[in-house]
């Protein structure tokens, strides 16, 4: 495992984690799926962070890519929980850093206080 973290947070690229990672004030692994998701991209990333073992959570944008992928994830993730950007947004992305604190609170993930002034 590259982390050494219980919880886990997918999402679909880069500026999302990077968005995420200006948040959160904890350790948390972030995987990024770059959209594209397949049974063996699966396979390799349920051994390598222990996903079966782990909080997990999916993060993704409101649009109909972001549905495929968080549709896909949770049939192969069913104790995966979901955290959703408002449709005004649409992507995870462009969020506010302060909606994005405020959900993941929500989720028990450790965010910078600031963030939810």
């Amino acid at each position: 495992m590259e982390e050494c973290s219980d919880k886990v947070i997918i999402v679909e690229g880069l500026t999302d984690k990077k968005q995420i990672e200006k948040v959160i004030d904890e350790e948390v692994t972030i995987i990024c799926t770059n959209g594209t998701f397949g049974v063996e991209r699966f396979d390799e990333l349920l051994e390598t962070y222990d996903l079966d073992h782990r909080d997990v959570f999916i993060l993704v944008d409101e649009d109909q890519s972001g549905q495929k992928l968080r549709k896909q994830l949770s049939n192969e993730l069913p104790h995966a929980e979901h955290i959703h950007v408002s449709s005004e947004y649409r992507e995870v992305a462009t969020t506010p850093e302060s909606f994005l604190a405020t959900v993941l609170v929500s989720k028990h993930i450790a965010v910078n206080p600031l963030f939810l002034m």
